[in-house]
């Protein structure tokens, strides 16, 4: 049995396997469980081996490379165009063994164990940060049903909860202070937890030379440089910034044919939680933005005089992510230009 090429489709238990020889016909399909699928493979001489990048790929990945094997994993949806007729999990195996040889296919590099780690601890405290948004919301509404009125954000709350609590004149039921008690309560739990990860991140900030760099750049603090490093390790799997910041979707989508142009709103591709962590830096970088150095500051204002504050928010997350990308792929340390680059029309 000769293999030049093998295609998985992975499952929580069940892991189904197509491999195809040199002319592209399949010689092997078999489903194996984890533990099957390694000691197969252990063996097995295969020139490629291609998965899906999703659950568990970055982990099966590691291990078969541990075994010899060159492993690339893909997005599911560059994979798709190539399911034929059905689908079903061999034929999907089948479509990664085709799509993993095309020569143009963009592959998703495994993370290493550091980066799950950080990765994982950033999933955590984005739920924990979303369920105190959420207590605080719901807070503000059980009181508004009572008359009392907070203005928006967590600060208002945190200040004026305990009078309120306190105040007998309000004619409070006692079963609506037993829950505002109990929810101040949970907001407490969830802002310590997320100081505990935020000093972790803080930590692992101060101790990575990558993440001192980034965070010289206007906007970028502890958070988004350990996420930056996260995601795309030292940046090498993008030709250039402009690559980057398409990958996390601030860049315009486009619509064009005949000839003519046509420039949408940004993509929204990709990584949005990132997507995110740049755009609110941004807005940081706005609010202080005749404190810039002068290449970035007058930068701005052409900016502002021409474009809508939302607008100009995501085209200075754009250029902050391709300041990142190079100074991770470069390793070297942020310049802040010297004089504003000309804002395209």
């Amino acid at each position: 049995m000769e293999l030049h090429t093998i295609g998985i489709d992975l499952g929580k238990t069940a892991f189904h396997l197509v491999g195809v020889n040199l002319h592209g016909e399949i010689v092997v399909r078999k489903k194996f469980s984890r533990k099957q699928l390694l000691h197969f493979t252990a063996n097995l001489q295969v020139e490629l081996i291609g998965m899906e990048a999703c659950g568990g790929a970055h982990f099966l990945g590691r291990a078969l490379r541990e075994q010899g094997h060159e492993v690339r994993l893909m997005p599911a949806q560059y994979v798709k165009p190539y399911v034929k007729t059905n689908k079903n999990d061999f034929i999907d195996a089948e479509a990664i063994a085709e799509a993993v040889t095309r020569p143009r296919m963009r592959f998703v590099p495994i993370k290493t164990d550091d980066q799950l780690d950080m990765q994982s601890l950033h999933r955590v405290r984005e739920r924990w940060v979303m369920r105190r948004t959420a207590i605080v919301n719901q807070v503000r509404g059980l009181l508004l049903e009572r008359g009392i009125t907070l203005p928006k954000g967590r600060s208002h709350l945190d200040a004026a909860l305990p009078r309120i609590l306190e105040d007998a004149d309000l004619k409070l039921s006692g079963a609506l202070r037993t829950l505002l008690a109990q929810l101040k309560l949970e907001l407490d739990q969830m802002t310590m937890r997320i100081g505990e990860a935020d000093a972790v991140l803080n930590k692992t900030a101060r101790d990575n030379a990558d993440c001192q760099r980034l965070m010289t750049i206007p906007g970028l603090g502890p958070v988004t440089a350990t996420a930056l490093i996260a995601a795309i390790g030292n940046g090498a799997a993008f030709r250039n910034g402009r690559g980057f910041s398409a990958w996390i979707g601030i860049v315009p989508g486009e619509y064009s044919t005949g000839g003519k142009q046509k420039l949408l709103g940004i993509s929204k591709r990709g990584n949005p939680y990132l997507r995110r962590l740049f755009i609110q830096g941004a807005r940081a970088v706005l609010q202080q933005r005749t404190k810039q150095p002068a290449g970035l500051r007058t930068w701005l204002e052409l900016l502002f005089a021409r474009t809508y504050p939302n607008v100009a928010a995501v085209a200075l997350a754009n250029k902050l992510a391709r300041m990142a990308w190079a100074v991770l792929t470069k390793g070297e340390p942020y310049r802040p230009p010297l004089q504003a680059t000309p804002v395209a029309a």
